[in-house]
């Protein structure tokens, strides 16, 4: 899909609070550790998936190589293309009979959406660094409809950012910053089959 949105209403000058996996962030955080995941082989399929492992790179400000749709049980790994934001891939399974676009969902507000319960997935990387899973592996097991999104603040400090997660004790980390990355168009939606 791989497409580029404008959301027409950032609220810019207001230190934004990411509401996304926190708690589960702070075990990923806390280590600091890094991850190293890597797909093997050439086994490549049209959607750009080897051997069962999606590589996503999170750019300023949308998800590139993310195809419209993947086979389930995909694993996504992301890694930041970006030289001064710190990016995620939030991915939010939405129910069976939602019909509105991803830009509609954005346009609405998430609170309907993250009252579901926690996201799919949560993967981090601060540009250059290493993927830093928050929520899961990446692996999307159920079939549907997800919203993939960033919420990271714009401006935001990556190693302040990190470090405020970490000390936040399951709190989303108080941090300033702009709007969240998806209000820049960092948003999109795909298909697991």
């Amino acid at each position: 899909m791989n497409t580029q949105h404008t959301i027409t209403t950032p609220r810019p000058g207001r230190p934004f609070v990411s509401a996304f996996g926190r708690r589960a962030l702070l075990a990923g955080v806390a280590a600091l550790a890094p991850v190293a995941l890597a797909a093997c082989g050439d086994d490549a399929d049209a959607a750009g998936v080897t051997d069962g492992v999606l590589t996503v790179d999170l750019v300023d400000f949308s998800f590139g190589d993310l195809p419209d749709s993947v086979p389930a049980g995909t694993r996504l790994e992301v890694t930041n293309d970006s030289t001064g934001e710190l990016h995620e891939l939030v991915a939010i399974k939405l129910p069976a009979d939602e019909r509105r676009s991803a830009t509609e969902l954005i346009d609405a507000g998430l609170p309907d959406l993250l009252a579901g319960g926690p996201p799919a997935a949560v993967l981090l990387a601060a540009p250059g660094g290493e993927q830093i899973p928050a929520v899961g592996d990446g692996t999307l097991s159920e079939p549907g409809r997800y919203l993939i999104l960033c919420s990271i603040p714009t401006g935001a400090d990556p190693a302040e950012y990190l470090a405020a997660a970490a000390a936040s004790n399951g709190e989303p980390p108080q941090v300033a910053g702009g709007a969240p990355h998806f209000a820049h168009g960092m948003f999109d939606e795909l298909v697991v089959e």
